[in-house]
């Protein structure tokens, strides 16, 4: 095979897999905000988006818990939410492995896909020891998929700016959520929660990743047969 036609497949394997990659990363979003919504439906007592953590909706247990906030908890249904956060922890895993050529080298884009994946393997984390379970590792892992997260934004919207299939326009939105997520994320952990209370900033801060994931997911998935040159744009 010659260089150009060996080129030209590689480019459309790359692309073929940024294709993939934007598809888990707009099912691992929806079905987690679904997994969510599942859950707090099958709640036999109040459930609040502003006083509830979300990892209350994956309790195992059904009684008081303590702490800062205490609260009774029940969810029966929490084996949909436990299990919805497990698989957004491995799409987000499988999506950096598929991008990680298209989003061109260099090691802004390594760190951001790092700090990714990394997002992921503290939300599986969060899914395999709920709160009533074992909450130091619970806690651990839902700082990890937090703080990397939204971290990840922040450094990806500097290569999506750049990024010939993105632009300023998704760049700009990237940091934007990513520096919102960190905003809500040090009220949620030096416990200043008014007006939102503890369940409205623990979400400000999940929801910018969550977001990211969609908008970026369902980018990658428009015109995956003719896409450009998986590099970013050089500045003249």
């Amino acid at each position: 095979m010659s260089a150009a036609g060996s080129g030209a497949a590689e480019r459309s394997a790359t692309a073929r897999n940024a294709w993939w990659g934007g598809l888990l990363l707009l099912v691992a979003s929806v079905q987690f905000v679904l997994g969510m919504a599942i859950t707090q439906l099958g709640w036999t007592t109040p459930y609040s988006l502003s006083t509830n953590y979300i990892s209350d909706l994956g309790a195992v247990h059904c009684g008081p818990i303590g702490g800062i906030d205490p609260r009774y908890v029940c969810s029966p249904w929490h084996l949909v939410f436990d299990s919805s956060i497990v698989i957004l922890g491995l799409l987000t895993l499988a999506a950096v492995v598929l991008l990680w050529k298209f989003l061109g080298p260099g090691a802004l884009s390594a760190l951001g896909l790092i700090l990714l994946a990394l997002s992921g393997v503290g939300a599986m984390g969060v899914g395999f020891s709920p709160e009533d379970v074992n909450l130091t590792i619970h806690q651990l892992s839902a700082l990890i998929a937090f703080a990397c997260g939204n971290t990840a934004l922040i450094l990806l919207g500097a290569v999506l700016w750049r990024h010939l299939r993105f632009g300023a326009a998704y760049g700009l939105l990237s940091v934007i959520l990513g520096l919102v997520g960190w905003f809500a994320l040090i009220l949620f952990v030096t416990h200043h929660f008014w007006p939102l209370g503890v369940g409205g900033y623990e979400r400000l801060t999940v929801a910018p990743t969550l977001l990211w994931a969609a908008v970026v997911g369902a980018k990658l998935l428009v015109r995956p047969r003719a896409a450009t040159p998986a590099v970013p744009a050089t500045p003249a």
